[in-house]
């Protein structure tokens, strides 16, 4: 067959990702943190899009011009609201020559550089007071958090009290470098060898060093194990006897509730072991706990659950949360005029105004999707809202999608770091996703492994020392509710949730029965 060269024509469909589709996506799996500092450095970058703030739309538009311009939706009905378009916003001239020309919402003119801050009921500052954080006529324009004195740290707390501990400045030095070697718990976790060779100092030298720092405030920092930290502890209270230092470097034997090899280590009675088990219940494990170990973020819910009157349940998108994001189109039209066509900077507003419009319908889909995937997860454990985790239903992303006609990989991104508030407490939408546990009952209701964790724990809660429950019992006790569980399953749940065995149980209850009554 001889080869020749031919043209023909050849239509295929493919699916391509561009990047508007990547960075949608992304958008989806986002927590509100990660989208605001997204959506800033889309601020930032480009000049038509603007985001809407109380304090920027008075003077400009009124509440109800602006509502229908926002990148989100704000209560339930939204998941059902049609699309609308970002880009029919039209501003005054005024916020148009706003935004050209930058809006200065900062605080540096208010105290002049060169001089003491002026009071703040001086005559020709009284007018800006009010807009300040911390005005007391401001009402929301402060956050009662800037008002909260900071936190000690434990380095800071440390740092200190060295120079009252150590006079030489080379001691100081080593001393800073061990300091820096704590963990939040106060242990130190650096190795002393590679510390001495560092710093030019013998092993003897920065272990005199070490057992100066272990003096300090709180009791037990700088220890390296948790022996050392509560033999620390004692030794200051005075109570490190032979006894007591025979018990702190057995705590092995503590964990496993062994207490008949710790009275023969130790060589006391039921009533001495107990005496010093007391005491040590009053030594702190984690001497560095108590203090700051870094800025604490409180969760912000993305979603809002409440009961409604009719006994249903209203699911609204946190309004907190949403972003709001304008698109400046009367800005837009004043600037095109100036620009002549197929020009860079023709060329550069219009990809301007395709971004933005882009991520206004984003945002928009995004919190319809959220929407969607929260009413339909509050549908199917309506039961979990009015009863408790007892009723927690067997849930997967499958059924999710096929309810809302989604794909699984939706779900899960927008299940993803997203939490919800329900009246039962906030719950991150992932806790509501549990397996299915076979019923014991033929025809019965299959359970959720959350729930029947529960169950684990009740049972374990209620026994008492005379009558702990082996694996095969809490078996047998699901079996009673209905539960059909094996018994390798209750042994993983119950290490799953860090609850010890039944022998060290007995051991934990029956010594804490003779401390109560000791």
């Amino acid at each position: 067959m001889a080869l020749s060269a031919s043209l023909f024509l050849k239509q295929t469909q493919s699916l391509v990702m561009t990047p508007q589709l990547m960075q949608s996506i992304q958008l989806l799996q986002m927590t509100h943190l990660e989208l605001n500092q997204f959506i800033a450095q889309e601020v930032e970058k480009n000049p038509l899009l603007e985001l809407a703030s109380g304090e920027a739309d008075s003077g400009a538009e009124t509440g109800a011009e602006r509502e229908a311009d926002y990148a989100g939706v704000h209560s339930a009905d939204a998941a059902d609201a049609p699309e609308t378009s970002r880009d029919d916003w039209n501003g005054n001239s005024a916020t148009a020559e706003r935004l050209g020309e930058g809006l200065d919402t900062g605080y540096d003119n208010v105290f002049p550089d060169d001089g003491p801050a002026p009071r703040a009921d001086a005559p020709e500052l009284r007018g800006q007071w009010k807009s300040m954080p911390g005005g007391g006529e401001a009402g929301d324009d402060y956050d009662l958090e800037d008002f909260v004195a900071g936190q000690t740290t434990l380095r800071d707390h440390l740092n200190q009290q060295v120079p009252f501990l150590l006079t030489k400045a080379a001691d100081r030095l080593v001393a800073q470098v061990l300091v820096d070697q704590l963990d939040e718990a106060g242990y130190l976790q650096g190795d002393l060898d590679e510390v001495a060779s560092r710093l030019g100092k013998s092993m003897a030298e920065v272990e005199a060093i070490l057992a100066s720092l272990q003096t300090l405030d709180p009791p037990g920092v700088f220890a390296r194990t948790l022996s050392e930290c509560l033999a620390i502890q004692l030794r200051q209270r005075d109570r490190l006897d032979p006894a007591m230092d025979a018990l702190v470097r057995n705590l092995e034997l503590l964990a496993k509730r062994d207490f008949a090899s710790l009275r023969k280590i130790c060589g006391v009675d039921d009533e001495d072991l107990l005496d010093m088990l007391s005491e040590i219940r009053k030594l702190n494990p984690k001497p560095g706990a108590g203090f700051e170990s870094g800025v604490s973020e409180t969760i912000a819910p993305d979603i809002v659950v409440r009961p409604a009157a009719d006994g249903s349940w209203i699911v609204d998108l946190n309004p907190d949360t949403l972003p709001r994001v304008l698109v400046n189109q009367s800005y837009y039209q004043t600037v095109s005029k100036t620009c002549r066509k197929n020009s860079e900077d023709h060329t550069f507003l219009s990809e301007c105004m395709q971004n933005a419009s882009w991520l206004t319908r984003s945002l928009d889909q995004r919190a319809k999707t959220i929407m969607k995937v929260a009413t339909e997860i509050v549908r199917q454990q309506d039961a979990f809202l009015v009863h408790g985790v007892d009723h927690l239903r067997p849930l997967n992303l499958k059924t999710v999608a096929e309810a809302i006609k989604m794909h699984e990989s939706t779900v899960s991104r927008v299940t993803s770091n997203k939490y919800m508030l329900t009246p039962r407490g906030l719950f991150e939408l992932k806790y509501f996703f549990t397996v299915s546990i076979g019923s014991a009952e033929e025809g019965g209701d299959n359970h959720s492994a959350e729930a029947v964790r529960h169950r684990i724990r009740q049972l374990i809660a209620q026994e008492t020392p005379d009558a702990v429950l082996s694996d095969d019992d809490i078996v047998i006790s699901l079996k009673k509710g209905g539960v059909d569980l094996a018994r390798r399953t209750v042994a993983k749940y119950r290490e799953a949730m860090n609850i010890p065995s039944s022998v060290q149980r007995r051991r934990e209850k029956r010594a804490l029965a003779k401390v109560a009554a000791f």
